[in-house]
């Protein structure tokens, strides 16, 4: 059962939002139990504000009767951190969702938090520019979701991830008070960069309820390449060739044998071979043949199976199509999968791959690897069946393995997906004590009673 909020704290939200806006009933208090991490904790209640002035009335409310709040966009996290915890109010940002303004001259646009990712690229269009962050669920995520877990996607590689693009905020702080931090410029040497600190937070340390974003504009055309290699380590090695000469691609996937086979048992028309890379590059119709000439240089070597281009069409659609149905298509494997994104330097991805196919081996489980290889940043995929005691018991020791592997080789947690639940409890393991005790005091001065998405992000003390 879940537990009842204080009489009057829910008197307070009932009148500031309205029977609309301040949800209790079991429809809305399941939908919002959950992200795509699939850990499920009912809230207490659901609000919807519709301005910054409620989310400031919201956090007010919930400091004066100490209770958890938990912002949520549209849930397709992997990590847990929208999921509540007991006791808590879940604040959906799902009415905040208004295109504010678009300035090309600026080459930025302002944003309410809950506004699509697709939504506002269909916005830029018309304007020549777009915004770069692409993570898979690009059409159904919002800026806010991708601004708290600095979401990325393919095309980081060459414009960066949400950190990398995004110029100012207007942010409510666990005390309740309103910050403005940046704005519509790309030079700012004036005091701490809040920003870019809010950015990937995971809101713990305040909520979004603005965003000034970078836009680039659109490139005149793209191409890309699709290299086959006689094994994976032979992928690796031609991503550390192709990420050390001058050219530097839009986008850089990897694939292992395993994600190629699934792709064929889907229906995908992919050669059989040891791994895959595809390669993209963008620029005007004069550069781009030099680009991809260049890239095409780099991606041969030892190993190499075949070369092919895509240019820009059906061809190179059909490339990307295949890279975007992988994730999903692989619970056809077995139906469960733990999916870490973790990163590691990009000279040390043929050592990041090779003991990944190592720990495959070890424990006896598929392990299917993949992902923004020019970031050092790949998707690895454990998979297993939750009702095998075994298999449900190796996947959860392997995990560990996949951590500390990526430590030795001084990697990192996270690229995008960021740290919530799933992570929290490495995190001991990637910093040291004073680096720790360094977040948590940030973590006390914007939010001194701990009510913004407690007992994510940060290990327990």
């Amino acid at each position: 059962m879940t537990p009842a909020l204080p009489a009057a704290f829910a008197a307070t939200l009932h009148a500031l939002l309205g029977e609309d806006d301040w949800r209790t009933d079991d429809r809305a208090l399941e939908a919002h139990a959950q992200d795509n991490s699939w850990r499920h904790t009912r809230p207490a209640g659901v609000a919807f504000p519709r301005d910054r002035e409620q989310v400031v009335a919201l956090v007010r409310a919930c400091r004066e009767h100490r209770i958890a709040l938990v912002a949520r966009g549209a849930g397709t996290g992997t990590t847990g951190a929208a999921v509540p915890i007991e006791g808590s109010i879940v604040l959906s940002f799902a009415r905040m969702n208004r295109i504010l303004a678009i300035q090309p001259g600026d080459r930025c646009a302002i944003v309410e938090p809950g506004v699509l990712n697709g939504d506002l690229q269909q916005a830029l269009m018309p304007h020549g520019l777009f915004w770069p962050p692409d993570p898979s669920s690009a059409e159904i995520c919002t800026i806010g979701g991708n601004l708290a877990c600095n979401a990325g996607g393919p095309r980081a590689v060459k414009y960066g991830t949400s950190r990398d693009n995004v110029l100012g905020l207007v942010a409510v702080t666990g005390a309740g008070e309103l910050i403005t931090c940046g704005g519509p410029y790309t030079k700012d040497a004036t005091g701490y960069d809040l920003t870019h600190l809010l950015v990937g937070s995971e809101g713990t340390l305040a909520l979004i309820v603005e965003a000034t974003l970078k836009l680039t504009p659109l490139p005149v055309t793209q191409a890309g390449l699709r290299v086959l290699y006689r094994d994976a380590d032979a992928a690796a090695q031609a991503v550390s060739r192709l990420m050390a000469q001058p050219v530097v691609p839009t986008r850089l996937e990897f694939m292992d044998a395993r994600s190629l086979e699934l792709l064929r048992r889907n229906g995908a028309e992919v050669p059989e071979a040891g791994a895959m890379l595809l390669v993209e590059a963008d620029g005007d119709h004069d550069t781009l043949p030099y680009l991809l000439q260049a890239l095409a240089a780099a991606a041969e070597g030892d190993g190499l199976i075949a070369l092919d281009v895509a240019m820009e069409g059906s061809a190179r659609e059909t490339l990307w199509a295949a890279r975007k149905a992988l994730s999903p298509a692989l619970r056809s494997i077995a139906p469960g999968k733990i999916n870490e994104d973790v990163v590691v330097p990009v000279s040390r991805i043929p050592a990041l791959v090779a003991g990944v196919q190592a720990l495959s081996a070890e424990f006896d489980l598929p392990i299917v690897t993949f992902g923004h290889a020019g970031n050092g940043n790949l998707h690895v995929n454990i998979l297993y069946h939750p009702d095998d005691a075994g298999e449900n018991a190796r996947a959860h020791a392997a995990l560990p393995r996949v951590f500390a592997l990526t430590l030795a080789l001084g990697g990192t947690l996270s690229g995008e997906h960021g740290i919530g639940l799933a992570k929290r409890d490495f995190m001991a393991q990637a910093f040291t004590p004073a680096t720790l005790a360094a977040m948590r005091a940030i973590k006390a001065a914007l939010d001194p009673e701990g009510i913004l998405n407690p007992g994510k992000v940060l290990p327990p003390v």
